[in-house]
């Protein structure tokens, strides 16, 4: 709101003498202490000044002014513009320009504390700038992705034209490709043990079913049942040597398989990371030669650190798990050499002594290897008793 001027009492007074006009009270006009609008402060600022105009300021022989009656007026007019007038301590800002309707009022005690304290970051900006962070190093990590996909599938196609050169390391080259052969051949040896061990579990039952049904006719059937009896306790016989052999066979498949497809499988996983890791290092080997044939610009000298930098890492990478397989394919060869020693010993043992006939020497095979058999017919533990 645009300041008035008041005129002050001996400004008053030293206006030319002008016919007086009455002052009027405008009965709309607001009892003191009351709180203003803008227009109407204005208003009766006007009427102030155009009476202080038109007051009359006799001046007496001698110079000075004389005393006005209507001095008292103006001073008490002014006290009311002053107390019915806005407050120092608040800002009155007038929507749609002057003279407009719309007002609101703002403590400038809140404007006046605003610029002493700096602005707390909101939690959304705190939040979209995380987001981004998140979002630029998940961008940086598909990047890098790309170009070490694009290096390696250039390598890797060079490789296989003749045209790139690889490095090899023959002597873990041929470890690497015996174990293959050799995971080959005790995966051949372990599928021909599970057929045998199908068969003969279908033989055990077989064979148990067959003395059941002697023992049955050499009950039914009198003047046979001596023979009938003879073959039936024959046939549980064997059944019962069957169910031991089985579980020696059992036992040779379990440690077959936990060779072949667990500790093998963890070195071969070994080489498979050797084998990425080798590619990757000739990738970054061949960008590296290629580059320091290049010509040497500023350019060139960033991308030439940036491009050595990466080979240094790869080559390290590289010798760790060559150093790794290295290690895994020594422990491995000691580990199949213990464990096929015992499994072909219990193997050999076990069938021999089946085909023998000879049960004691069968069950001291079981009992040499810690090979523990369920009892035929026993039933299978509740869930109170496993817990």
């Amino acid at each position: 709101m645009p300041s008035v001027p008041f005129p002050s009492r001996g400004a008053a007074r030293l206006l030319t003498r002008l016919p007086v006009c009455p002052a009027r009270v405008d009965p709309e006009t607001p009892a003191l202490g009351s709180r203003q609008r803008p227009e109407q402060i204005l208003t009766m600022t006007d009427g102030l000044m155009s009476k202080a105009a038109t007051m009359e300021i006799p001046i007496n022989g001698t110079g000075d002014t004389g005393s006005l009656p209507e001095d008292d007026g103006l001073e008490q007019d002014l006290q009311q513009v002053m107390v019915s007038g806005p407050n120092l301590n608040e800002t009155s800002i007038v929507s749609g320009g002057y003279g407009g309707t719309a007002e609101g009022i703002i403590p400038t005690s809140t404007v006046k504390g605003s610029g002493l304290h700096p602005p707390h970051p909101s939690p959304l900006a705190t939040g979209d700038e995380a987001a981004r962070g998140i979002a630029v190093e998940k961008f940086d990590i598909v990047k890098k992705w790309g170009i070490n996909t694009y290096k390696c599938t250039k390598q890797l196609i060079s490789e296989r034209f003749g045209r790139g050169s690889r490095t090899v390391d023959l002597e873990l080259e041929t470890q690497i490709e015996l174990l293959r052969d050799t995971k080959r051949k005790y995966e051949c040896v372990l599928q021909l043990a599970r057929a045998l061990t199908h068969h003969f579990y279908s033989l055990v039952q077989t064979q148990h079913a067959l003395g059941d049904a002697f023992s049955d006719l050499s009950q039914k059937s009198p003047e046979l049942q001596e023979e009938f009896g003879c073959n039936a306790e024959t046939q549980k016989l064997l059944c019962k040597n069957g169910e031991t052999l089985l579980g020696a066979v059992n036992f040779f498949v379990s440690s077959i398989n936990t060779l072949v497809n667990k500790t093998m499988e963890d070195t071969l996983m070994t080489v498979k990371q050797y084998e990425t890791a080798r590619l990757e290092y000739d990738a970054y080997r061949t960008d590296l030669e290629e580059l320091s044939m290049g010509p040497r610009d500023t350019t060139t000298l960033c991308r030439l650190d940036a491009a050595q930098s990466h080979f240094q890492s790869h080559k390290e990478k590289y010798e760790k798990l060559r150093a790794d397989v290295a290690i895994k394919l020594k422990f491995l060869e000691e580990n199949k050499i213990k464990v096929m020693h015992k499994q072909l010993l219990l193997f050999h043992n076990a069938v021999s002594a089946y085909f023998a006939g000879n049960q004691q020497q069968l069950v001291q095979t079981l009992r040499q290897f810690n090979i523990k058999l369920k009892t035929p017919g026993a039933e299978k533990p509740s869930w109170l008793e496993e817990q």
